[in-house]
């Protein structure tokens, strides 16, 4: 995701005075805001489930129609390793008793489908969250990693804001941009309030659009549509005291910030300073559409990413209960 060209050095400068909230779950801490989701917590997300409806929001892993992935990440592969076939040629025979089974595997990266990333995913000034040092991540993730994540699990109210509605679009369109005042104005207009300690679901609806127009067209010139830097967005993150952030973008923000020329700047303030936990490339197709039909905005968010030891991120499906 990240690009070394150079603008890294304006980030150190751009959050100099951006609140941060190392320490204060203590100097050993690897989950972040994820703090703020108590039992409490869950238990207000359970009070949003009214209908017992039951959405699943990730990606098809190795869709046919392509996998929306960053560009230069390879696509998912899975590879059937027993079949009938392999019986028939000899190769296993079967089981005492007569039984057969089928068996594969897959090959892809950690952040190719629908996935958390680790808090030490991003950094700057050679610390990750929390004050590890960047030299943590060599050969593998010590510290930060997505392990105590997928350990702890994500469970809260979720509140789902279509972004692209708001817009007056089916879908966001590349380098379009979302500020504080859009979330705030598009929760407003669907009757949602975003409360302290909510997890945040923005669907823009873009990821899609690969396969309406194919791989070519989608990938050309690209520029993610999603949320833009301001110092007011990130204080508004903070006060709220945002969990999480969920998206159908792969960024969970705009590619490169066209206003600072810095790259990923939401990640450094919302993930490295703040913990806050991004989970991308999510599906909420399906959600939306039945937001639209009854109302009903808010619902019991739940989701444990992979437990993968030292990686920098892992897939997960998310699940949305009304």
């Amino acid at each position: 995701m990240c690009r070394q060209d150079g603008s890294a050095k304006d980030v150190s400068r751009l959050l100099a005075n951006a609140p941060s909230n190392w320490g204060r779950w203590g100097d050993q801490d690897e989950v972040g805001s994820l703090n703020f989701l108590t039992n409490a917590e869950v238990l207000r997300g359970v009070r949003s489930v009214r209908q017992g409806k039951v959405f699943t929001c990730g990606e098809i892993i190795g869709d046919p129609r392509g996998d929306p992935l960053w560009p230069g990440r390879a696509p998912a592969r899975r590879e059937t390793t027993i079949d009938k076939q392999s019986y028939v040629r000899g190769d296993m025979p079967s089981l005492p008793g007569g039984a057969e089974f089928t068996d594969d595997r897959i090959e892809m990266f950690l952040q190719g489908s629908t996935q958390f990333d680790a808090l030490g995913h991003v950094w700057y000034d050679d610390q990750l969250w929390n004050g590890y040092p960047a030299s943590d991540t060599n050969g593998g993730m010590k510290k930060a990693s997505i392990l105590p994540i997928a350990q702890r699990g994500i469970v809260g109210r979720g509140v789902l804001l279509d972004m692209a509605a708001h817009k007056g679009k089916k879908h966001l369109e590349k380098g379009d941009l979302l500020t504080l005042e859009d979330l705030l104005a598009c929760a407003a207009r669907q009757g949602v309030e975003i409360e302290k300690h909510d997890i945040l679901c923005l669907r823009t609806g873009f990821l899609q659009l690969l396969h309406v127009q194919g791989a070519e067209r989608f990938y050309e010139n690209f520029v993610e549509p999603g949320l833009t830097y301001s110092a007011e967005l990130v204080d508004w993150f903070h006060e709220r005291e945002i969990p999480c952030l969920s998206t159908d973008t792969i960024s969970n923000e705009t590619e490169l910030d066209p206003a600072i020329g810095v790259q990923i700047p939401l990640h450094c303030a919302l993930m490295r300073n703040l913990g806050i936990a991004f989970n991308e490339i999510c599906n909420f197709e399906e959600l939306v559409e039945d937001c639209h039909a009854d109302g009903q905005w808010d619902f019991l968010y739940a989701a444990a990413p992979l437990k993968v030891s030292e990686a920098t991120g892992a897939p997960v499906n998310v699940l949305a209960i009304k």
